[in-house]
């Protein structure tokens, strides 16, 4: 009887916390939940955080569940969205409460610092979607506020780094998680120093780069004494949420795009080597560093975060609805009324997602949504219209057609976008895994471990192991007016 390798993979996304552990017999992966925790900012005085103590503490909690109930493990490893990092001082004491990349310190930040070094400029050293949160921007905003912080500070870590470096006392950063923080030169493959000087923020804060699969260390002795684990090696996997969920796409060839689909839509396809040019900037793509030394070459889309914040809203006032209500309720709405879109600035953080919709709608003379089906379906709609923006950019750029759309993530159970998706894009959807970020953060982990020996044989294992839905084109023509209507906000 074969032995399953236990891999545990921390997978934090916007909503939610979850500690997932991958069960490999040599031939398929499953997964199981041990222990999932709510994530998301707290907000002091005008300030947004990440509750960094609780969520370790979460994490300990899970493995001392993991450890009673699962034995032992193979090993374990963290991801969560980008950009996002903390200070560590003399003593590699964490130095306040790391920052939420929703926090509004950054408003205006992008303009003061195309002053100092021009955006054609900076897009040429790191091949970076331009967005006000990104890491350059936030130590630019802490800067600007004079920060004591950033003065004493020796190190900065990623939030995955940051978790990594509690569980071994190790202090390092991960690849795919520097690459998306707009001080790291892709084609250089180092830190963009010369734009860090620049801007003259401190570069002995940015340390040693390592691939996703490196291990970093055992588990610190007090924290499997804590636990009841063993000192299990702590690997790296891709630590950016996207990257492990691009590892698991279970794609073949290269004539595929990808949308990892949650609280943001990241859309793009996989390359070799990075796409740096007029083109590209103009668009506002990024190269982000995946595994196996692959490019992510992508844009963030703002994703279902319009249809979470609705929820969330009209929660506030007593009308609470799951997920499968709203998507009923859009299915039943007339289609094609309004289009907006989903990038606008205004729905980064409005105090009323559902107004802010009805407003952009006032705003461009369209008839306003008010019912909750016609606002989702309004949002649903022109998710699937920017994608089909993004596809076409997207291939004009690489020179070539993208047969096949993957979306993988929680936003693949959504039918009915995912049928928007195909018929806006005239183009089959595969939909599936939706466990993508976390079979992704598994695999990396058993590359690391020897026990899967490439990307390539990773993705056949995803493609052996779960569902994969396929959503063909219906109406695509129904989409043409639609769509015309949307380049105007595009």
């Amino acid at each position: 009887m074969t032995t399953e390798k236990k891999i545990l993979a921390f997978d934090l996304g916007a909503e939610s916390g979850r500690g997932v552990l991958g069960l490999f017999d040599g031939g398929k992966l499953r997964l199981e939940v041990v222990h999932r925790f709510p994530n998301g900012p707290v907000r002091t005085l005008e300030t947004m955080h990440w509750d960094v103590l609780r969520l370790y503490s979460e994490m300990l909690a899970t493995l001392r569940r993991c450890a009673a109930e699962y034995g032992e493990i193979a090993s374990l490893g963290v991801d969560t969205w980008g950009v996002d990092f903390a200070l560590l001082g003399r003593g590699g004491a964490l130095l306040g409460n790391p920052r939420h990349y929703r926090d509004p310190h950054t408003e205006g930040i992008m303009e003061q610092a195309f002053v100092r070094v021009p955006r054609a400029e900076i897009f040429r050293q790191t091949g970076l979607q331009f967005m006000r949160f990104n890491s350059l921007f936030q130590l630019l905003a802490l800067r600007r506020d004079h920060s004591l912080l950033l003065e004493i500070a020796e190190n900065l870590l990623f939030m995955p780094d940051l978790f990594h470096y509690f569980f071994t006392g190790i202090k390092v950063n991960e690849f795919t998680n520097v690459t998306t923080s707009q001080i790291y030169d892709p084609t250089a493959k180092r830190w963009a120093y010369s734009l860090v000087k620049s801007f003259e923020l401190p570069d002995k804060i940015l340390g040693t780069i390592v691939n996703p699969g490196t291990v970093l260390g055992p588990l610190r002795t007090s924290v499997a004494t804590e636990t009841g684990m063993k000192p299990v090696p702590v690997i790296a996997p891709a630590t950016h949420d996207t990257g492990s969920a691009i590892a698991a796409v279970p794609a073949q060839g290269n004539s595929w795009a990808y949308i990892s689909s949650g609280t943001w839509s990241l859309m793009g396809a996989e390359l070799s080597t990075p796409l740096i040019n007029d083109k590209a900037r103009e668009y506002n793509f990024t190269n982000e560093g995946g595994v196996s030394g692959t490019i992510r070459f992508l844009k963030n889309i703002m994703g279902l975060w319009l249809i979470q914040e609705c929820r969330r809203a009209w929660e506030r006032e007593a009308k609470t609805y799951n997920y499968e209500d709203l998507t009923r309720l859009a299915e039943a709405a007339p289609a094609f009324v309004s289009v907006v879109n989903p990038d606008d600035p205004a729905f980064i953080l409005p105090a009323h997602m559902p107004q802010a919709l009805t407003d952009f709608c006032g705003k461009t003379n369209q008839p306003a949504p008010l019912e909750p089906g016609s606002v989702v379906r309004c949002a649903l709609e022109s998710l699937a219209l920017r994608y089909r923006w993004v596809l076409e950019r997207l291939e004009e750029m690489l020179g070539r057609r993208l047969e096949t759309i993957h979306v993988v993530g929680g936003g693949c159970q959504n039918t009915l976008l995912c049928q928007f998706t195909a018929d806006a894009c005239n183009r089959p959807v595969l939909a599936g895994p939706v466990e993508a970020t976390a079979i992704g953060n598994v695999l990396v982990q058993a590359i690391g471990l020897g026990i899967v020996n490439s990307l390539a044989e990773a993705r056949e294992l995803v493609r052996n192991s779960f569902e994969v839905r396929t959503y063909l084109p219906k109406e695509p023509g129904r989409w043409e007016e639609p769509y015309q209507r949307f380049l105007k906000f595009a």
